[in-house]
């Protein structure tokens, strides 16, 4: 969890007590220490939140406190709106209405004048281009975030097809095609399988032996290095 979403946790349960309610109590509920508690109440009160008390008598959210409006340059504006209507074309289903879901949230909290700038941007995103894809690339994202291995049948530029167990890390979005990195068991090394030539996706339970973050660092260093197979493949 970020320290956002601590934040805003901590405000809806401020929410919830009408009495003062103890820092032990609190720090219990969001599952801290007392001492980042104390810094996170800090935190709120310096940003405006009406929070009364202090340590050892307990702490009450006065009544009537509203977050404030989400605020946003035109630039801003723009970049949300692009990004959005960019998700909403691509061929993951799920990812592109979790993108049209997410902007209709941001539109719901915005400012009249606001709202009416994200209706009327002009920046357009063109037709969504066909895609030969027969996986469900929503199955390659939660594998990412889980740490899984994933298995499948693929086939190279030559049509040459053969079985891979791999560790996936990450997924490039192109205009006509989707790239997941991983590391592949078989090569022993860092590969780029083009999602249009994967089939028989298989999300397994086994967690794979090294962190996300950690591969996919070592995968970027490798980008500029001459003769690195993993950088430059995408046939497996």
């Amino acid at each position: 969890m970020s320290r956002s979403e601590r934040l805003l946790d901590l405000i809806q349960i401020l929410r919830r007590h009408r009495r003062p309610v103890s820092g032990h109590t609190l720090a219990d509920e969001m599952g801290v220490s007392i001492r980042t508690l104390y810094r996170d109440i800090a935190t709120l009160q310096g940003q405006g939140a009406p929070i009364e008390g202090e340590a050892g008598l307990g702490y009450v959210l006065k009544p009537g406190f509203m977050l404030p409006p989400l605020m946003f340059t035109d630039e801003e504006i723009e970049a949300i709106v692009l990004g959005s209507r960019w998700v909403a074309k691509q061929p993951d289903k799920r990812l592109a209405t979790a993108a049209t879901d997410a902007l209709a949230k941001i539109a719901a909290v915005l400012p009249d004048d606001l709202r009416e700038d994200l209706d009327a941007t002009t920046l357009l995103v063109g037709p969504r281009s066909e895609s030969a894809e027969a996986i469900d690339l929503g199955v390659v994202r939660q594998a990412i975030r889980d740490e899984h291995k994933l298995g499948f049948l693929y086939r190279d530029a030559g049509g040459s097809a053969s079985e891979r167990l791999v560790w996936p890390f990450a997924l490039s979005f192109f205009d006509k095609v989707r790239v997941m990195v991983a590391w592949c068991e078989m090569r022993q090394d860092f590969r780029h399988f083009r999602a249009d030539r994967m089939s028989g996706l298989t999300a397994t339970a086994i967690r794979y032996p090294r962190r996300r973050q950690v591969m996919l660092k070592e995968w970027r260093a490798t980008l500029g290095a001459p003769g690195q197979n993993g950088a430059t493949e995408t046939s497996g």
